[in-house]
């Protein structure tokens, strides 16, 4: 026996101290391959749209209606279907308003606590029994097994059941127990979420979805480009912070940060109030805010171009202290003729340098002969902004869950994922980033970026730290990065420069080889992946439906499913997001509708996708031995089997 599988067995041993206790492992194990894969769903691009996000959630997509329709059937019609699915999305808002409304309550608790057993028997059946219990609320864990167990030595089964029931409702605890019960259905509908990228920015509740994330059963999170600027924020470093809080007051969403993350903007309005009193930010309006107008809204103005100038010094220096990041072209503001009220810049159409005109030149906080220097104020906000993302318990407690949960990428269940692209070349091979002097691509690349990316925010010595946040701006925004996927991101351009050729954003190739088969056989080989059954699955760019565009490339290899989770891109997309669910049938994708609000699906009972596509069919139903899990257990019962024959030759002694 090598001593490796010796040590793996004494280890084990300590577990399972007998035959018999090894013997009850195997075969409870064994069981569990030959039970049904669990639902996995996917959601990507949320950018902050809480409401949305904790709607598909709820509903898993569709889930919990089609497990409605499987157990009922036509044996009630589609109002009652439509009520008791909102009632399990929205359990205790729903009781609110039918405690109102209904006249006979007792008889109203009696089907629907009958309706919910029902649902829960049918999403607990690919479960074992240990894993269900669990899963179940603590305070009614006895009685929901009570209801959901068939028991065999009971001849009236349905009045014991009924007795149950009753006694729930006479006590006054129907209302706990629904909630208890929904909120059960929506934990067993889906076994594991999967968020492929973009949690932050945009939207109002960033921090929202996060905490969600954070309770969530089972979850993992591919980084996306925002999330990477959030963390490096987070980690300290002023370019990501000045970034982040700009997105912010584009979109009018400064309350997530001062309201959500309790991080005071104080010091910034002061400074933004004084340093651009009379200064002309007509360019720097607030996208989407509703809420606000006068006084305020003009300081949220003020903030947002203090913040877009403080950006871009701060971008121009980092970027001059990383030659290899061969990015000096968007080193912008040393390339303004202050005297003409120009800049040079090259001409997408030509290639050749040409000067256009600036359609803002009032720049109070520039020294034309040291454009890219703070001034005094400015790098004190900074600093003072630096210290409050740093000691934000609530944003440092969402980033390390970033980081313990998340990554660059995820292998799981034989399909990729990853946010943004694999940086290609014309000609389809990798591209070549140079990164610490070196030449990386394919999976190499995103090893060493994710690398850097957790030195910058857990590396001890300083200078490897500060690396690793510059890294984690060039994941944010870099030519070579994965994630972003473009030759610049062109937010000077869309401020100053009326031209909209200088506003494109020139996509890698990767978005133009994907139909390809032979590049989505190159990518999945270079993660070790093979065979029609493996998919890659990504987000970042908004797939434009309303001009017919499909999220389905290559014959359904590679999906992309960004829809326009965000408010800011629905009219572009002409939907409101793309989400995809994988159970042990296939894979579908769903198309959702514009979200109201939860309050207009509470009341009107209405659900947000509008249909669903079939990517692929299993020939037959994929087992739990079919998955990552399957593997794992299929060596975990090697062990187990060595563990035997160890007991009984005499090479470990069992403990009786």
């Amino acid at each position: 026996m090598k001593e490796k599988d010796s040590q793996v067995l004494r280890v084990l041993a300590r577990q399972y101290k007998n035959v018999a206790a090894a013997s009850t492992e195997i075969i409870n194990l064994q069981s569990i391959m030959n039970l049904p894969k669990g639902t996995e769903h996917f959601l990507t691009d949320i950018h902050g749209e809480y409401e949305q996000f904790n709607h598909v959630l709820k509903n898993g997509s569709g889930s919990v209606r089609k497990k409605i329709d499987e157990e009922f059937g036509n044996s009630i019609s589609s109002r009652d279907k439509k009520s008791l699915a909102t009632l399990i999305y929205y359990p205790a808002e729903k009781l609110e308003l039918v405690e109102k409304e209904e006249d006979n309550l007792e008889d109203w608790y009696k089907i629907a606590l009958h309706r919910l057993v029902q649902v829960i028997k049918r999403v607990s059946s690919k479960y074992t029994r240990s894993k269900v219990r669990r899963a179940l609320p603590k305070d009614f864990a006895y009685v929901i097994e009570e209801l959901i167990t068939e028991k065999a030595e009971i001849l009236d089964k349905e009045a014991y059941y009924n007795e149950i029931i009753r006694t729930i409702i006479r006590i006054g605890r129907a209302p706990q127990f629904i909630i208890a019960l929904s909120q059960l259905i929506q934990r067993l509908v889906i076994d594991h979420l999967h968020i492929v990228g973009d949690i932050y920015d945009r939207g109002p509740g960033p921090h929202v979805i996060m905490d969600t994330l954070c309770a969530y059963h089972s979850v993992d999170v591919q980084w996306g480009n925002h999330d990477v600027a959030w963390m490096g924020a987070a980690s300290g470093h002023m370019a990501c912070i000045a970034s982040v809080i700009r997105i912010a007051a584009r979109y009018g969403n400064l309350d997530a940060l001062e309201d959500g993350y309790g991080i005071n903007l104080l010091p910034l309005a002061t400074f933004a109030m004084e340093a651009y009193e009379g200064v002309d930010c007509s360019a720097f309006a607030i996208r989407t805010n509703q809420n606000r107008g006068g006084k305020a809204l003009d300081l949220d103005i003020k903030m947002h171009k203090a913040l877009a100038i403080l950006q871009f010094k701060l971008e121009g220096q980092l970027i001059m202290r990383h030659p290899e990041f061969h990015m000096e072209d968007r080193v912008l503001l040393n390339r303004i003729d202050y005297g003409t009220g120009t800049i040079c810049m090259v001409d997408p159409a030509t290639g050749e340098p040409r000067d256009y005109v600036m359609r803002d030149m009032d720049f109070p906080t520039i020294d034309p002969a040291n454009p890219l220097a703070l001034t005094e104020e400015e790098e004190k906000v900074m600093k003072g902004l630096q210290q409050a993302f740093m000691k934000c318990e609530k944003l440092q407690r969402h980033v390390r869950f970033l980081y313990a949960k998340g990554g660059l990428y995820k292998i799981y269940n034989g399909n990729l994922l990853y946010h943004g692209c694999m940086p290609m070349n014309e000609d389809g091979s990798f591209a070549q980033v140079e990164i610490g002097g070196k030449q990386y691509g394919g999976k190499a690349l995103y090893d060493i970026l994710e690398h850097h990316a957790r030195r910058g925010y857990y590396a001890k010595d300083e200078a490897e730290r500060l690396y690793g946040q510059d890294m984690m701006w060039y994941i944010w925004s870099g030519k070579g990065s994965p994630v972003f996927g473009k030759d610049k991101m062109a937010t000077f351009e869309r401020y100053f420069i009326e031209e909209k050729e200088t506003h494109a954003e020139k996509k890698n190739s990767y978005y133009r080889l994907l139909e390809k088969e032979e590049t989505v056989d190159r990518i999945l080989e270079e993660f070790g992946l093979c065979g029609r059954e493996s998919h890659i699955v990504n987000g970042h760019v908004p797939v434009e439906q309303i001009h017919g565009e499909s999220p389905i490339k290559c014959g359904g290899r590679l999906l992309i499913i960004d829809g326009g989770f965000s408010k800011a891109y629905q009219a572009k997309t002409g939907i409101a997001g793309y989400t995809l669910v994988c159970n042990s049938w296939g894979m579908r994708l769903v198309a959702h509708e514009p979200f109201e609000s939860s309050r207009a699906a509470i009341v009107n009972e209405s659900d947000l996708f509008s249909h669903s596509i079939d990517v692929e069919s299993y020939p037959r139903r994929k087992l739990v031995a079919d998955t990552d899990v399957g593997e794992e257990i299929r060596e975990r019962i090697y062990y187990l089997e060595e563990l035997l024959e160890a007991y009984r030759d005499g090479t470990i002694m069992e403990e009786m």
